[in-house]
């Protein structure tokens, strides 16, 4: 009776149908009683305060062709791919990779992607350009096989269902926009969760921004920001992976809230001297520099120089040809096999 009262006790999720072991409806760690909503609203108006109110757009802005950004934009699958493109490297590095694919591959003239990057052409061209085009955001190879398997998977899905409804109609198969996931926004959050996580490449992290910023439901999107926050204010325990982080903020935290804290998260976090990945306590830059208006609810010590040095190795890793100098600071998520 002791042991499952323990609020670090975690489930043992069988994986089932999907290879992520998807929760929808109940906490993997079901005697863990916060975040309150009272917990959730207190830590949003402070960093409101401080950094101004986040709420999702009421139109979509159009698709930047400078930024890679978080999967806000339109067309869905020009989402999931601009935020596997963003994944697992810096913000820097990733905007270079979305201008080199605009400028190599040019735009597309229609659908919700119009004005956007042109993923026909990406589909048909050779993994080897795309390797070239999309070098700067590191891992390359992995990534553009994820990006081209994608590419693939959708086309001949819409395929197959495009020729069924010719079949049915006994017109042509319409060979127009089969590069769209736009029916997407038809699904519960669930059930898009579900589909994206199919694709290779495409984990927990990557499906829920998608569905978040792109699709508009509410869902608890973690990067390495929200991951970091969660630990420190005591939400998750202090093992908690990304995945069962989401799983449980997803539960947890006011549907009403899920957009806005999880960008003051990553605002706080890129600005916060206290907070960021590569700061440390006991320093004298950290007795120098401002409290964060977060402090008293904070808890850092043995969390904090873990995360510090999880940061050092990232930033060693995220380049495949030389170690990137500098944060290494997401704004989407990891890409996953």
């Amino acid at each position: 009776a002791a042991e499952v009262q323990d609020p670090n006790y975690r489930m043992n999720i069988k994986k089932q149908d999907t290879k992520y072991a998807l929760t929808p409806g109940y906490s993997p760690y079901p005697y863990r009683s916060v975040p309150t909503q009272e917990d959730c609203y207190e830590v949003y108006r402070i960093l409101a305060e401080m950094h101004g109110e986040c709420m999702p757009p009421t139109k979509m802005p159009a698709a930047s062709l400078e930024v890679a950004g978080c999967g806000e934009v339109p067309c869905v699958l020009d989402a999931l791919l601009r935020t596997l493109v963003s994944g697992n490297t810096t913000m820097e590095r990733a905007n270079q990779a979305i201008q080199g694919l605009v400028a190599y591959y040019g735009l597309r003239q229609q659908g919700t992607g119009k004005g956007s990057i042109d993923w026909e052409k990406v589909r048909v061209s050779s993994e080897a350009e795309l390797i070239k085009v999309i070098k700067t955001a590191g891992s390359a190879p992995k990534r553009s096989g994820f990006i081209k398997g994608i590419l693939d998977a959708v086309y001949e899905e819409n395929l197959v269902l495009a020729k069924a409804e010719a079949a049915v109609t006994g017109k042509a198969v319409n060979m127009s926009n089969l590069l769209s996931l736009d029916h997407m926004h038809k699904m519960t959050k669930d059930e898009a969760m579900a589909k994206f996580i199919t694709y290779k490449g495409i984990g927990i992290k990557t499906a829920a921004c998608v569905i978040l910023f792109c699709l508009q439901k509410p869902c608890f999107a973690v990067d390495t920001h929200v991951h970091r926050f969660c630990g420190w204010l005591g939400w998750t325990p202090p093992k908690a992976d990304p995945d069962n982080c989401y799983r449980h903020g997803d539960f947890m935290v006011p549907n009403e809230l899920k957009y806005g804290l999880h960008q003051l998260f990553i605002r706080h976090g890129q600005l916060c001297f206290k907070c960021r990945a590569i700061t440390k306590p006991g320093t004298k830059d950290w007795d120098e520099a401002a409290d964060c208006p977060l402090e008293h609810l904070l808890t850092r010590n043995k969390i904090m120089a873990a995360s510090t040095k999880t940061a050092k190795r990232k930033i060693e890793e995220v380049d495949d040809e030389k170690a990137t100098s500098g944060e290494s600071e997401e704004e989407g998520s990891d890409y996953e096999e």
